[in-house]
């Protein structure tokens, strides 16, 4: 069980450079969400190596699905590969660290990363596509949205299995609701990608609805494969994509709900 745990990467082909919509306002929140994920990643977590962490903190602060379906139960690994469930005194005594209330765990988990890569990956992809869903909406409304869904994007991963006591960890989940939200608002934007074609990549601009769609079927294509084969997915770790696919239903579905500033004629920037 050590060093395995549910995370995500936004995605494997497709990385946006920057996209052409200007902002009226500077994106204080999405600076903050991401200087938060940095400072908890460093500092708090530990990186190991390039795409690795100190097993700890995620073992204690990640979200596991079964001590959220089973209130007051928490989940301890025994060894490297067996993992012991129980009463609060008994795990702690067991694994000598303390437990985190699972309810916590929903929003400590938010903020931490498997690696190098899935925090970078991560903090690229809220900082092009964020910004611009912060200023449609301002800054309380859009920290509501944002941590809203995190849990909707956790809430559909733990549906999937609710015995799972691997921990979910990442920022995946809430960013794909600000995907969703953004390919509503500005299905017309234009967003300068990086594609990587096996071992070959090229640098096109591609419409928002266009990418942010490649990007959902490259979600939900493994994800019915996890669901048909649960044991390439499940118990051992990996990528959390029903978070992503929660997520972004979620920001489609609500966006308008929280958006009050969209412009009609959005302004716009070259490259």
């Amino acid at each position: 069980l050590l060093g395995k745990f549910s995370c995500g990467y936004p995605s494997q082909t497709l990385f946006p450079i920057k996209d052409n919509i200007l902002t009226d306002n500077f994106p204080v929140l999405t600076v903050t969400f991401i200087a938060i994920n940095v400072f908890v990643f460093i500092f708090l977590q530990g990186p190991v190596g390039l795409d690795g962490v100190n097993p700890g903190p995620v073992l204690q602060f990640g979200a596991i699905p079964y001590e959220l379906t089973h209130l007051g139960q928490f989940c301890a690994p025994v060894d490297n590969v067996t993992v012991a469930c129980g009463d609060k005194a008994l795990i702690e005594q067991q694994s000598g660290v303390e437990q985190v209330p699972a309810l916590l765990t929903v929003f400590t988990s938010m903020f931490m990363h498997g690696g190098w890569l899935h925090l970078g990956g991560n903090m690229l992809f809220l900082w092009i596509f964020g910004n611009n869903v912060e200023d449609s909406m301002g800054r309380p409304r859009f920290a509501l949205f944002y941590l809203l869904g995190g849990v909707v994007a956790l809430s559909a991963q733990v549906a999937i299995d609710t015995s799972a006591t691997v921990p979910t960890i990442g920022a995946s989940g809430a960013i794909a609701a600000v995907l969703g939200g953004y390919a509503l608002l500005y299905p017309r934007a234009k967003v300068l990608t990086v594609v990587f074609i096996i071992f070959f990549f090229t640098v096109i601009e591609i419409p928002a609805l266009i990418m942010l769609g490649i990007w959902f079927i490259m979600q939900s294509l493994p994800a019915f494969g996890q669901l048909a084969l649960p044991e390439a997915g499940g118990q051992g770790g990996g990528v959390a994509y029903f978070a992503h696919i929660g997520g972004f239903l979620f920001g489609l579905l609500v966006i308008k709900l929280f958006a009050t500033r969209q412009k009609p004629d959005p302004r716009r920037s070259a490259y």
